[in-house]
Protein backbone atom coordinates (compact mmCIF):
# COMPACT_ATOMS: atom_id res chain seq x y z
CA UNK A 1 0.00 0.00 0.00
CA UNK A 2 1.21 3.61 -0.90
CA UNK A 3 0.61 6.11 1.59
CA UNK A 4 0.82 10.29 0.27
CA UNK A 5 2.20 11.79 3.06
CA UNK A 6 2.11 15.58 3.71
CA UNK A 7 3.47 18.74 5.48
CA UNK A 8 1.95 19.51 8.14
CA UNK A 9 0.02 22.95 7.85
CA UNK A 10 -1.66 24.56 10.79
CA UNK A 11 -5.74 25.67 9.92
CA UNK A 12 -5.11 28.98 11.28
CA UNK A 13 -2.02 29.60 9.08
CA UNK A 14 -3.92 29.00 6.12
CA UNK A 15 -6.53 31.02 7.63
CA UNK A 16 -4.56 34.10 8.32
CA UNK A 17 -3.14 33.93 5.25
CA UNK A 18 -3.79 36.86 2.26
CA UNK A 19 -5.75 35.57 -0.71
CA UNK A 20 -3.71 33.93 -3.30
CA UNK A 21 -0.81 33.58 -0.54
CA UNK A 22 0.49 30.55 -1.41
CA UNK A 23 1.29 27.15 1.22
CA UNK A 24 3.74 24.76 -0.13
CA UNK A 25 3.10 21.09 0.56
CA UNK A 26 5.39 17.82 -0.67
CA UNK A 27 3.21 15.08 -1.68
CA UNK A 28 5.76 11.33 -1.12
CA UNK A 29 5.09 9.23 -3.53
CA UNK A 30 6.52 5.99 -4.35
CA UNK A 31 10.21 5.12 -4.17
CA UNK A 32 10.18 8.37 -1.81
CA UNK A 33 10.57 10.65 -5.20
CA UNK A 34 8.53 13.88 -3.98
CA UNK A 35 6.94 16.21 -5.53
CA UNK A 36 6.30 19.84 -4.59
CA UNK A 37 2.77 21.74 -5.04
CA UNK A 38 1.57 25.31 -4.23
CA UNK A 39 -1.82 25.33 -2.85
CA UNK A 40 -3.94 28.72 -2.63
CA UNK A 41 -6.00 29.20 0.79
CA UNK A 42 -9.27 30.91 -1.66
CA UNK A 43 -9.59 27.79 -3.15
CA UNK A 44 -13.41 27.26 -4.13
CA UNK A 45 -15.56 26.00 -1.85
CA UNK A 46 -16.90 22.37 -2.43
CA UNK A 47 -19.94 22.32 -4.72
CA UNK A 48 -23.36 19.96 -4.92
CA UNK A 49 -23.98 18.29 -8.31
CA UNK A 50 -26.73 17.96 -9.78
CA UNK A 51 -28.55 15.48 -7.15
CA UNK A 52 -27.98 17.78 -3.93
CA UNK A 53 -24.74 15.64 -3.07
CA UNK A 54 -21.22 17.07 -2.43
CA UNK A 55 -18.43 17.26 -4.61
CA UNK A 56 -15.20 17.48 -3.52
CA UNK A 57 -13.57 21.29 -5.42
CA UNK A 58 -10.83 21.74 -7.88
CA UNK A 59 -7.95 22.73 -5.77
CA UNK A 60 -5.58 25.03 -8.32
CA UNK A 61 -2.41 23.48 -8.60
CA UNK A 62 0.33 26.20 -9.90
CA UNK A 63 3.75 24.38 -10.70
CA UNK A 64 3.73 21.20 -12.43
CA UNK A 65 5.18 18.05 -10.57
CA UNK A 66 9.12 17.48 -11.74
CA UNK A 67 9.31 13.86 -13.37
CA UNK A 68 12.42 12.41 -11.54
CA UNK A 69 14.38 9.72 -13.60
CA UNK A 70 13.44 6.03 -13.00
CA UNK A 71 13.14 2.89 -14.15
CA UNK A 72 9.28 2.16 -15.21
CA UNK A 73 6.92 0.38 -13.04
CA UNK A 74 6.01 -3.05 -13.29
CA UNK A 75 2.76 -1.41 -13.11
CA UNK A 76 0.97 2.00 -13.79
CA UNK A 77 1.76 3.81 -10.31
CA UNK A 78 -1.59 4.94 -9.08
CA UNK A 79 0.39 7.21 -5.81
CA UNK A 80 -0.06 10.03 -7.49
CA UNK A 81 -3.79 9.87 -8.14
CA UNK A 82 -3.94 8.90 -4.25
CA UNK A 83 -1.95 11.89 -3.29
CA UNK A 84 -3.91 14.24 -5.42
CA UNK A 85 -6.99 13.21 -3.68
CA UNK A 86 -5.41 13.44 -0.31
CA UNK A 87 -4.27 16.78 -1.17
CA UNK A 88 -7.98 17.85 -2.22
CA UNK A 89 -9.33 16.48 1.09
CA UNK A 90 -6.63 18.65 2.74
CA UNK A 91 -7.35 21.90 1.24
CA UNK A 92 -11.02 21.60 1.75
CA UNK A 93 -10.82 20.19 5.20
CA UNK A 94 -8.76 23.73 5.33
CA UNK A 95 -11.42 25.70 4.12
CA UNK A 96 -13.89 24.47 6.37
CA UNK A 97 -12.30 24.80 9.42
CA UNK A 98 -11.55 28.77 8.58
CA UNK A 99 -15.40 29.11 9.27
CA UNK A 100 -14.48 27.75 12.64
CA UNK A 101 -11.86 30.33 13.44
CA UNK A 102 -14.22 33.30 12.83
CA UNK A 103 -12.71 35.12 9.28
CA UNK A 104 -13.49 38.57 10.43
CA UNK A 105 -16.82 39.87 8.35
CA UNK A 106 -15.89 41.90 5.21
CA UNK A 107 -19.00 44.61 6.44
CA UNK A 108 -16.94 45.49 9.62
CA UNK A 109 -18.91 48.54 10.18
CA UNK A 110 -18.33 50.35 13.62
CA UNK A 111 -20.97 49.77 16.33
CA UNK A 112 -22.38 46.52 14.81
CA UNK A 113 -20.57 44.07 16.67
CA UNK A 114 -20.42 43.18 20.48
CA UNK A 115 -16.86 42.81 22.15
CA UNK A 116 -15.67 39.33 23.39
CA UNK A 117 -16.77 40.38 26.98
CA UNK A 118 -20.21 41.41 25.72
CA UNK A 119 -20.71 38.22 24.11
CA UNK A 120 -19.37 36.17 27.00
CA UNK A 121 -22.13 38.34 29.52
CA UNK A 122 -24.78 37.04 26.60
CA UNK A 123 -24.05 33.45 27.00
CA UNK A 124 -23.71 33.24 30.30
CA UNK A 125 -27.05 34.23 30.91
CA UNK A 126 -28.76 32.90 27.48
CA UNK A 127 -31.87 30.38 27.19
CA UNK A 128 -32.01 27.38 24.84
CA UNK A 129 -36.24 26.50 25.78
CA UNK A 130 -39.42 28.18 26.59
CA UNK A 131 -42.51 26.99 28.55
CA UNK A 132 -44.91 25.71 25.52
CA UNK A 133 -47.99 23.18 26.08
CA UNK A 134 -46.44 20.67 23.33
CA UNK A 135 -49.74 18.47 22.91
CA UNK A 136 -51.29 21.78 21.89
CA UNK A 137 -48.74 22.72 18.91
CA UNK A 138 -50.04 23.10 15.16
CA UNK A 139 -47.11 21.37 13.64
CA UNK A 140 -48.79 21.13 10.43
CA UNK A 141 -49.50 25.12 10.42
CA UNK A 142 -45.97 25.80 11.95
CA UNK A 143 -45.63 28.90 14.27
CA UNK A 144 -47.98 31.58 13.45
CA UNK A 145 -46.40 34.99 11.86
CA UNK A 146 -47.65 37.46 9.52
CA UNK A 147 -44.83 37.13 7.31
CA UNK A 148 -45.03 32.81 7.15
CA UNK A 149 -46.07 30.68 4.11
CA UNK A 150 -48.74 28.15 4.50
CA UNK A 151 -47.95 24.44 3.38
CA UNK A 152 -46.97 23.97 0.17
CA UNK A 153 -48.19 27.35 -0.46
CA UNK A 154 -47.03 28.98 -4.23
CA UNK A 155 -44.61 31.62 -4.01
CA UNK A 156 -43.52 34.26 -6.41
CA UNK A 157 -40.21 36.16 -5.97
CA UNK A 158 -37.77 37.80 -7.98
CA UNK A 159 -34.24 36.24 -8.54
CA UNK A 160 -31.35 38.32 -7.07
CA UNK A 161 -27.39 37.48 -7.34
CA UNK A 162 -26.05 36.98 -3.66
CA UNK A 163 -23.06 34.85 -3.04
CA UNK A 164 -24.77 32.26 -0.87
CA UNK A 165 -22.97 30.22 1.86
CA UNK A 166 -23.12 26.44 2.42
CA UNK A 167 -23.25 23.58 -0.12
CA UNK A 168 -26.54 22.86 -0.53
CA UNK A 169 -28.67 24.09 -3.45
CA UNK A 170 -29.98 27.87 -2.53
CA UNK A 171 -30.33 31.92 -3.74
CA UNK A 172 -31.37 34.08 -2.66
CA UNK A 173 -34.86 35.96 -3.56
CA UNK A 174 -36.94 38.82 -3.45
CA UNK A 175 -41.01 38.86 -1.93
CA UNK A 176 -40.25 42.95 -2.12
CA UNK A 177 -38.21 45.74 -2.18
CA UNK A 178 -37.08 45.17 1.29
CA UNK A 179 -38.40 41.09 1.80
CA UNK A 180 -35.47 39.18 0.68
CA UNK A 181 -35.55 35.35 1.81
CA UNK A 182 -33.51 32.44 1.18
CA UNK A 183 -34.74 29.91 -1.17
CA UNK A 184 -33.57 26.06 -0.38
CA UNK A 185 -34.62 23.88 -3.18
CA UNK A 186 -34.10 20.68 -5.29
CA UNK A 187 -36.13 16.98 -4.55
CA UNK A 188 -32.37 15.56 -4.32
CA UNK A 189 -31.98 18.22 -1.58
CA UNK A 190 -32.10 16.29 1.82
CA UNK A 191 -32.01 19.75 3.77
CA UNK A 192 -35.62 20.96 1.89
CA UNK A 193 -37.17 17.91 3.68
CA UNK A 194 -35.07 18.02 7.01
CA UNK A 195 -35.42 21.68 8.03
CA UNK A 196 -38.87 21.98 7.78
CA UNK A 197 -39.07 18.60 10.23
CA UNK A 198 -36.28 19.76 12.90
CA UNK A 199 -36.70 22.86 13.13
CA UNK A 200 -40.85 21.99 13.46
CA UNK A 201 -40.02 19.09 16.09
CA UNK A 202 -37.23 22.32 18.14
CA UNK A 203 -40.55 24.94 18.35
CA UNK A 204 -43.28 22.37 19.32
CA UNK A 205 -41.22 21.03 22.39
CA UNK A 206 -40.49 24.52 23.39
CA UNK A 207 -36.52 24.91 21.78
CA UNK A 208 -35.84 28.22 19.81
CA UNK A 209 -35.31 27.73 16.41
CA UNK A 210 -35.49 29.99 12.90
CA UNK A 211 -38.77 29.31 10.95
CA UNK A 212 -38.72 27.40 7.60
CA UNK A 213 -41.59 26.70 5.12
CA UNK A 214 -42.31 24.44 2.71
CA UNK A 215 -43.46 25.84 -0.32
CA UNK A 216 -43.61 25.60 -4.03
CA UNK A 217 -41.52 28.76 -5.73
CA UNK A 218 -42.11 30.32 -8.60
CA UNK A 219 -38.74 31.82 -9.64
CA UNK A 220 -38.44 35.13 -12.15
CA UNK A 221 -35.37 35.84 -13.64
CA UNK A 222 -33.64 32.33 -12.20
CA UNK A 223 -30.52 31.35 -14.42
CA UNK A 224 -31.26 28.41 -16.20
CA UNK A 225 -28.98 26.26 -13.65
CA UNK A 226 -31.90 26.67 -11.28
CA UNK A 227 -34.63 24.35 -11.38
CA UNK A 228 -37.12 22.07 -9.41
CA UNK A 229 -37.97 24.62 -7.45
CA UNK A 230 -41.63 22.87 -6.86
CA UNK A 231 -40.01 21.28 -3.84
CA UNK A 232 -38.63 24.31 -1.66
CA UNK A 233 -37.95 25.91 1.43
CA UNK A 234 -38.00 29.62 2.73
CA UNK A 235 -36.12 30.94 6.21
CA UNK A 236 -37.48 33.88 8.20
CA UNK A 237 -35.55 34.00 10.85
CA UNK A 238 -35.87 35.03 14.70
CA UNK A 239 -34.09 37.75 16.99
CA UNK A 240 -30.98 39.83 16.09
CA UNK A 241 -27.25 37.97 16.15
CA UNK A 242 -25.23 39.07 18.20
CA UNK A 243 -21.91 39.36 16.28
CA UNK A 244 -18.22 39.65 17.37
CA UNK A 245 -15.43 41.20 14.92
CA UNK A 246 -14.45 37.64 14.64
CA UNK A 247 -18.01 36.28 13.25
CA UNK A 248 -21.41 34.90 15.24
CA UNK A 249 -22.69 31.75 16.05
CA UNK A 250 -21.75 29.20 19.19
CA UNK A 251 -19.43 25.94 19.50
CA UNK A 252 -21.70 23.22 21.42
CA UNK A 253 -19.23 23.18 24.27
CA UNK A 254 -19.61 26.81 24.92
CA UNK A 255 -23.16 25.38 26.20
CA UNK A 256 -21.21 24.84 29.43
CA UNK A 257 -20.17 28.71 30.14
CA UNK A 258 -24.52 29.42 30.17
CA UNK A 259 -24.08 30.17 34.16
CA UNK A 260 -27.69 29.27 35.92
CA UNK A 261 -26.45 31.75 38.91
CA UNK A 262 -26.69 34.82 36.17
CA UNK A 263 -29.63 33.81 35.25
CA UNK A 264 -28.56 31.19 31.84
CA UNK A 265 -30.48 28.02 31.43
CA UNK A 266 -29.71 25.29 33.69
CA UNK A 267 -27.92 21.97 33.19
CA UNK A 268 -30.89 19.77 32.69
CA UNK A 269 -32.09 22.38 29.75
CA UNK A 270 -28.69 22.25 28.26
CA UNK A 271 -28.45 18.71 28.15
CA UNK A 272 -31.64 18.19 26.67
CA UNK A 273 -30.98 20.68 23.85
CA UNK A 274 -27.71 18.22 23.34
CA UNK A 275 -30.10 14.93 23.73
CA UNK A 276 -32.49 16.17 21.30
CA UNK A 277 -29.62 17.07 18.64
CA UNK A 278 -28.34 13.72 19.13
CA UNK A 279 -31.66 12.18 18.94
CA UNK A 280 -32.02 13.65 15.26
CA UNK A 281 -28.25 13.14 14.06
CA UNK A 282 -27.51 16.73 13.63
CA UNK A 283 -24.00 15.79 11.95
CA UNK A 284 -22.88 19.41 10.83
CA UNK A 285 -22.51 20.94 14.04
CA UNK A 286 -20.08 23.41 12.96
CA UNK A 287 -20.46 26.82 15.02
CA UNK A 288 -22.24 28.83 12.30
CA UNK A 289 -24.93 26.49 12.34
CA UNK A 290 -25.86 27.60 15.69
CA UNK A 291 -27.15 31.49 16.10
CA UNK A 292 -26.99 33.87 19.56
CA UNK A 293 -29.52 36.09 19.22
CA UNK A 294 -31.25 38.84 21.31
CA UNK A 295 -35.34 39.04 21.10
CA UNK A 296 -35.23 42.50 23.14
CA UNK A 297 -37.25 44.93 21.15
CA UNK A 298 -34.92 47.77 19.12
CA UNK A 299 -31.15 47.68 17.54
CA UNK A 300 -29.08 44.67 17.67
CA UNK A 301 -26.23 44.92 20.84
CA UNK A 302 -23.28 46.20 19.94
CA UNK A 303 -19.76 47.18 21.94
CA UNK A 304 -20.38 46.04 25.88
CA UNK A 305 -24.47 46.72 25.17
CA UNK A 306 -26.44 44.15 26.95
CA UNK A 307 -29.53 41.91 26.09
CA UNK A 308 -31.82 41.14 28.28
CA UNK A 309 -33.61 37.93 26.13
CA UNK A 310 -30.21 36.11 25.26
CA UNK A 311 -31.23 32.69 23.36
CA UNK A 312 -28.45 30.24 22.01
CA UNK A 313 -30.49 28.46 19.33
CA UNK A 314 -29.60 25.93 16.37
CA UNK A 315 -29.66 28.05 13.00
CA UNK A 316 -28.94 25.10 10.33
CA UNK A 317 -30.89 21.99 10.84
CA UNK A 318 -30.06 20.76 7.04
CA UNK A 319 -28.41 17.77 7.84
CA UNK A 320 -31.00 15.69 10.30
CA UNK A 321 -32.64 12.40 10.32
CA UNK A 322 -30.16 10.57 8.96
CA UNK A 323 -26.91 9.09 10.27
CA UNK A 324 -23.65 11.55 11.54
CA UNK A 325 -21.17 10.90 9.37
CA UNK A 326 -17.82 12.53 8.89
CA UNK A 327 -18.33 14.36 5.47
CA UNK A 328 -21.63 15.46 6.03
CA UNK A 329 -22.82 13.55 2.91
CA UNK A 330 -26.17 14.37 2.01
CA UNK A 331 -27.49 11.05 1.27
CA UNK A 332 -26.41 9.83 4.38
CA UNK A 333 -27.12 12.08 7.02
CA UNK A 334 -30.21 14.09 5.26
CA UNK A 335 -33.39 12.17 5.61
CA UNK A 336 -32.45 9.11 5.40
CA UNK A 337 -34.89 6.22 7.28
CA UNK A 338 -32.58 3.50 7.21
CA UNK A 339 -29.70 5.25 8.11
CA UNK A 340 -31.84 6.93 10.86
CA UNK A 341 -33.66 4.49 12.60
CA UNK A 342 -30.01 2.06 12.67
CA UNK A 343 -28.62 5.17 14.54
CA UNK A 344 -28.58 4.35 18.10
CA UNK A 345 -29.31 7.37 20.39
CA UNK A 346 -26.74 5.84 23.19
CA UNK A 347 -23.10 5.07 22.53
CA UNK A 348 -22.89 2.21 25.16
CA UNK A 349 -26.00 -0.33 26.44
CA UNK A 350 -25.56 1.07 29.70
CA UNK A 351 -24.74 4.54 30.78
CA UNK A 352 -25.26 7.72 29.33
CA UNK A 353 -23.09 9.27 26.67
CA UNK A 354 -25.18 10.02 23.63
CA UNK A 355 -24.27 8.51 20.52
CA UNK A 356 -22.93 11.18 17.57
CA UNK A 357 -19.95 10.11 15.90
CA UNK A 358 -17.90 13.97 15.07
CA UNK A 359 -18.04 14.77 11.36
CA UNK A 360 -14.82 17.10 10.07
CA UNK A 361 -17.16 20.35 10.69
CA UNK A 362 -18.77 18.95 13.80
CA UNK A 363 -18.46 20.79 17.39
CA UNK A 364 -20.61 18.41 19.18
CA UNK A 365 -19.24 14.49 19.72
CA UNK A 366 -20.46 11.88 21.80
CA UNK A 367 -22.29 13.88 25.03
CA UNK A 368 -22.72 13.13 28.38
CA UNK A 369 -26.44 13.60 29.61
CA UNK A 370 -27.00 13.99 32.83
CA UNK A 371 -30.27 12.38 34.39
CA UNK A 372 -31.79 15.65 34.72
CA UNK A 373 -31.28 16.16 31.09
CA UNK A 374 -32.32 13.05 29.75
CA UNK A 375 -35.56 13.34 32.24
CA UNK A 376 -36.48 16.65 30.99
CA UNK A 377 -36.66 16.29 27.01
CA UNK A 378 -38.14 12.75 27.39
CA UNK A 379 -41.09 14.03 29.43
CA UNK A 380 -41.30 16.62 26.43
CA UNK A 381 -40.96 14.12 23.72
CA UNK A 382 -43.44 12.11 25.55
CA UNK A 383 -46.16 15.02 25.15
CA UNK A 384 -46.05 14.46 21.12
CA UNK A 385 -49.15 12.90 19.68
CA UNK A 386 -49.09 10.14 17.07
CA UNK A 387 -51.08 12.74 15.01
CA UNK A 388 -48.26 15.49 15.95
CA UNK A 389 -45.84 13.09 14.81
CA UNK A 390 -47.60 11.66 11.51
CA UNK A 391 -48.31 15.91 10.60
CA UNK A 392 -44.63 16.45 11.24
CA UNK A 393 -43.43 14.20 8.49
CA UNK A 394 -46.49 14.62 6.23
CA UNK A 395 -45.79 18.66 6.23
CA UNK A 396 -42.23 18.17 5.42
CA UNK A 397 -42.65 16.26 2.74
CA UNK A 398 -40.52 12.97 3.87
CA UNK A 399 -42.58 10.27 1.71
CA UNK A 400 -40.70 12.44 -1.53
CA UNK A 401 -37.77 11.81 -0.23
CA UNK A 402 -37.04 8.63 -1.96
CA UNK A 403 -33.48 8.35 -3.63
CA UNK A 404 -31.53 8.58 -0.40
CA UNK A 405 -29.98 5.74 0.23
CA UNK A 406 -31.32 4.05 -3.10
CA UNK A 407 -35.35 2.97 -3.41
CA UNK A 408 -35.26 0.66 -0.36
CA UNK A 409 -34.82 3.77 2.10
CA UNK A 410 -38.11 5.23 0.69
CA UNK A 411 -40.35 5.06 3.51
CA UNK A 412 -44.03 6.06 4.72
CA UNK A 413 -44.75 8.17 7.53
CA UNK A 414 -46.16 5.24 8.97
CA UNK A 415 -42.38 4.29 9.03
CA UNK A 416 -40.67 7.29 10.25
CA UNK A 417 -43.78 7.27 13.03
CA UNK A 418 -42.64 4.08 14.19
CA UNK A 419 -39.07 4.96 13.98
CA UNK A 420 -39.50 8.34 15.79
CA UNK A 421 -41.16 6.55 19.19
CA UNK A 422 -38.62 3.53 19.45
CA UNK A 423 -36.05 6.41 19.68
CA UNK A 424 -38.30 8.20 22.00
CA UNK A 425 -38.64 4.97 23.78
CA UNK A 426 -34.21 4.28 24.45
CA UNK A 427 -34.45 7.98 25.86
CA UNK A 428 -37.11 7.54 28.26
CA UNK A 429 -35.87 3.77 29.56
CA UNK A 430 -33.08 4.46 30.16
CA UNK A 431 -31.60 6.06 33.52
CA UNK A 432 -28.87 7.98 33.75
CA UNK A 433 -28.86 7.84 37.73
Amino acid sequence: MRIARFETLRWRDICKAAPGNKRMMTITGRNGHHAVRTARNDAPEPRPSDDGRDEAPETPLDEPRPQPVKDPPAEPDKGPYVAALGLIVVLTSSMVACAHLGTPSKNNVAGRYVTAQGRLAAIRRAQVWSPTNVASMDVRQGPAADDGFKPNESVTCNYTEKKMNGRSPKFACLLGPEDQVKVKYGRHNGEVYAEVAATRLFWALGFASDRVYPVQVICRGCPPSIQDTALATIQRKIGKDIETSDGSGWAWKELDQVDPGAGGAPRAQRDALKLLAVFIQHTDSKPEQQRLICLDKGEKPAGDQSCEQTFMIVHDLGQTFGKANTFNRNSVGSVNLENWSKAPVWADSKGCVANLPKSWTGSLENPPITEEGRKFLADLLGQLTDAQLHALFEVSRFPQRVDAGGPAAAATIDRWVEAFKAKRNDIVQRSCA
